[in-house]
Formats: C-alpha cells, sequence, structure tokens
C-alpha cells in the first residue's frame, strides 16, 4: 500500500489516497466525514466545543474501510471536519442567514439541505445546535471550499477517471456513518435505525442489479439493511453516479452503535466484528464487481 497526500497546508495534509500498489479492483472508496483536524480560529469562532462539533463527523468510518487497498481499491479519506466544511454538498450550497454580506446569484441557498442547517458550511451540528458566535464573510466560505472543497473532490474524480479508463467502468462507494437514533436534523427524528442504509438516489446513480448485490452480501453477513430510507444518496452520489456512462455510486451509512459509543467517541468491542465483515464485503465485491459492472 502507498499513501498519497496534498501539499501540506499550515494545519498538516488536507487529504490522503491510500492507494493499493497497483489497482485491480474497479472500485473507489471515499470517506468525506471522518476527518477531525479542526482549524484553531474555526474552533475560536465556535460557540460549540470540540465535543460537540464532532457530532457531526463520521468516526473511524475511514478505519473501517481502510482494508480497501489490500483488495486493489483505493481510499481516498478528507481530514478535514465536517463541522468546518461539508465536501458532500454541492459547492455553494450557503445559508445567507449565516452570512453578513451578500452572496453571489450562483449559490444555492434553498435546498432542504441548507433548510436544515447542513450546507457546505453547517450552521448547527446535528443536534441543531447553532454553530458560530457571530455571521461569516462569504470570502471566508469562498477560501474553505478553494483550499478544501475542490482539491478533494479534484482528487476523486481524478481516482474515478482512471478507474474507468482502467477497466471499463468504475463503482463508488461513498462511506458514511449515522446516528442510532435520528437526530433533529434529520426526517426521521427519535426513530431507532437499521444497521445499514444503503443509498442510490432512488436508482439514479447505481444499476439495480448492483444495488441488490450490496444489499444482498450486508443481509448475509447478517445486517439488517434498507434502501435510500432516509438517506438517499448525497450531492457525491448524485454528481458522479451514472450509470450510462459506466461509473456507478453507492452511498454507505452504517449506524454508530455498531461499533462506537456514541457519547465518548470511543470504538467499542464490536468495531472489531464490523471491520472484519466489511472487508468481507469489499473481498465479495472484488470478486464479483467486474461482472455485475460489465453486464456479463
Amino acid at each position: 500500500m502507498k499513501l498519497i497526500s496534498d501539499t501540506d497546508s499550515p494545519n498538516g495534509a488536507n487529504w490522503e489516497i491510500l492507494a493499493p500498489d497497483e489497482q485491480s479492483m474497479p472500485a473507489v472508496f471515499a470517506s468525506p466525514h471522518s476527518g477531525n483536524n479542526y482549524p484553531p480560529e474555526f474552533l475560536a469562532a465556535s460557540r460549540l466545543d470540540r465535543r460537540t462539533l464532532r457530532h457531526l463527523e463520521d468516526t473511524f468510518v475511514d478505519e473501517i474501510f481502510a482494508a480497501a487497498p489490500e483488495h486493489g481499491a483505493p481510499l481516498l479519506r478528507a481530514f478535514f471536519p465536517r463541522a468546518y466544511l461539508d465536501a458532500n454538498r454541492e459547492p455553494f450550497e450557503l445559508d445567507p442567514e449565516m452570512f453578513e454580506d451578500s452572496l453571489p446569484s450562483y449559490v444555492n441557498s434553498h435546498s432542504a439541505r441548507v433548510a436544515a442547517g447542513l450546507g457546505t458550511i453547517a450552521r448547527v451540528v446535528s443536534s441543531g445546535k447553532e454553530i458560530y458566535k457571530k455571521k461569516l464573510r462569504f470570502a471566508d466560505a469562498a477560501e474553505r471550499i478553494n483550499t478544501f472543497y475542490r482539491p478533494y473532490h479534484r482528487t476523486l474524480q481524478e481516482l474515478i477517471e482512471q478507474t474507468r479508463a482502467r477497466f471499463g467502468h468504475c463503482l463508488l462507494i461513498d462511506c458514511h456513518s449515522m446516528p442510532s437514533v435520528g437526530s433533529p436534523t434529520d426526517l426521521d427524528v427519535g426513530a431507532k435505525r437499521v444497521d445499514f442504509v444503503i443509498g442510490d438516489c432512488f436508482g439514479a446513480s447505481c444499476a439495480p442489479k448492483v444495488t441488490s448485490k450490496v444489499v444482498e452480501l450486508l443481509e448475509d453477513l447478517g445486517y439488517r439493511v434498507v434502501l435510500n430510507t432516509p438517506y438517499s444518496g448525497g450531492y457525491t452520489t448524485l454528481h458522479y453516479g451514472h450509470p450510462s456512462a459506466k461509473v456507478h455510486a453507492l452511498q454507505i451509512e452504517i449506524n454508530r452503535s455498531l461499533y462506537m459509543d456514541e457519547a465518548t467517541f470511543e470504538p467499542t468491542p464490536r468495531m472489531g466484528a464490523l471491520i472484519e465483515n466489511i472487508n468481507k464485503l469489499i473481498a465479495a465485491l472484488n470478486e464479483q464487481g467486474a461482472a455485475l459492472l460489465d453486464g456479463r
């Protein structure tokens, strides 16, 4: 395995690729929300402490999928935290109420994600608590987007294009975790959740046989799985998933109670079993993925 990271910033690398020595699997794995490098100026600007901000993280997800290179596929992981910048959004999904100056006309300020306070620059954490002490300037958002968001997505795009060029097709797995109970910013607030939610944008981002195979493999491992509810897939899944162009994208949401204490952010003894089963999932996709993707 080899490590590839971006040019170091003052706060360290912003992303990293865990890459196989030679890619042999027509897949790319990505973890946009597992980063926890909190810039000091962001922490100073927040009314919330670091622990509260961490509730937006997909804690340990990059570790759960870290064996992807052993099966011949790269894993891209972001180091910047979701509370600071959300890479699973459009580049400019922004809430105008968060800013002291006017936003450009190209900003999407009317999406459901913005309304929930969870745009590219989040207004709240999952509990609904406001993040910032005072309003931001648009230049602050633009700087984050140019420094963190755009390089992350350029890298992800390159990995997808390289994979498709090499194999003729690509499966993108966007890796996430979810609270065990629906939070105030979710449609299923208060509801207990299943083990996995698989999102394919209601069939738009991935061929049905590929989606069905992932669901089947997880169910065979003993997990409770639902499709597209309450998460059908974010910006990454919808933007990159184009089955007609030989790129299939799935979002995987893992119930955090399967592997961590949601209050303390500590792994539980069950994490080892989950990692073992995710490795089995990746191995099965490696074995069957080519036939699924190329239609044989």
